[in-house]
């Protein structure tokens, strides 16, 4: 009786290999509307984009562990998506930003070479992107947590500054528009990509309390500075982040 299954049940597992590879595929088509809407100038629209794609690179793998549906070409093609969606894209985006708010003056052409190289160094992000993908597909210390800010954490932080441009408040759309921001943070981004810094992996094995207290204390904290701040408490979403795994690594809290 069995064998008269069999083939459905062969077909059935070839379908679902195919799952999350599919995730993938869409997580890629939406950086590419990203990119597109950035270069039409909308760029809250390309933000929207890069969050779709955020939540399909989330649930590509949660459906891969789900169902057992593991590849190489799966883990290869997600690095490959992640590197448009997460890189390329948000990179346009924070050139866009940057052409807009970045006022050089005309006044000072013996500066025209120096001016032309600062205008793309918002492309370190998806360069520096790249390596960080690069070395997470070769780095076996990587599988339970990350080396480096994830891309798609640096990408989320980018996607907020449009939001917070034209909503603010003041303070946020003060900093994200000065000068010194638009020009340090392409290298400071570029350096948490990469940096041997030991961050925590959202990825929930089980949804009891205990061994989850680092991410459920996070997603609360999470919360609060977005209902606060609205899109300027995403951002900060990213810092707390950062910072937390930073107290965690150097045993100044102990979860």
């Amino acid at each position: 009786m069995l064998s008269l299954f069999s083939p459905i049940l062969r077909k059935t597992n070839k379908v679902k290999k195919h799952i999350p590879n599919a995730l993938t595929s869409l997580n890629l088509f939406f950086g590419c509307l990203a990119i597109i809407s950035s270069l039409e100038g909308d760029l809250k629209q390309a933000a929207w984009f890069i969050a779709t794609a955020a939540i399909l690179d989330f649930f590509d793998g949660f459906i891969a562990r789900l169902l057992n549906a593991y590849s190489e070409i799966g883990k290869q093609l997600d690095s490959l998506a992640d590197v448009v969606s997460f890189g390329v894209a948000p990179g346009m985006i924070f050139y866009s930003i940057s052409h807009d708010y970045l006022a050089f003056g005309s006044n000072f052409p013996q500066f025209v070479p120096l001016v032309v190289f600062l205008s793309y160094t918002p492309f370190l992000v998806p360069i520096f992107s790249a390596i960080r993908l690069a070395k997470f597909n070769i780095d076996t210390r990587q599988s339970d947590s990350f080396i480096g800010v994830p891309t798609p954490a640096n990408a989320l932080f980018i996607c907020s500054i449009p939001f917070v441009l034209e909503s603010g408040p003041d303070f946020a759309t003060n900093l994200f528009s000065s000068s010194y921001f638009l020009l340090l943070f392409p290298f400071i981004s570029a350096y948490l990509l990469v940096a041997e810094l030991p961050l925590f992996a959202l990825k929930f094995k089980t949804f009891s309390f205990e061994p989850n207290k680092l991410r459920y204390l996070f997603l609360l904290g999470a919360l609060l500075l977005i209902l606060t701040f609205q899109y300027f408490g995403l951002g900060l979403s990213i810092v707390l982040y950062v910072l937390l795994s930073l107290l965690v690594h150097l045993k100044l809290i102990k979860l």
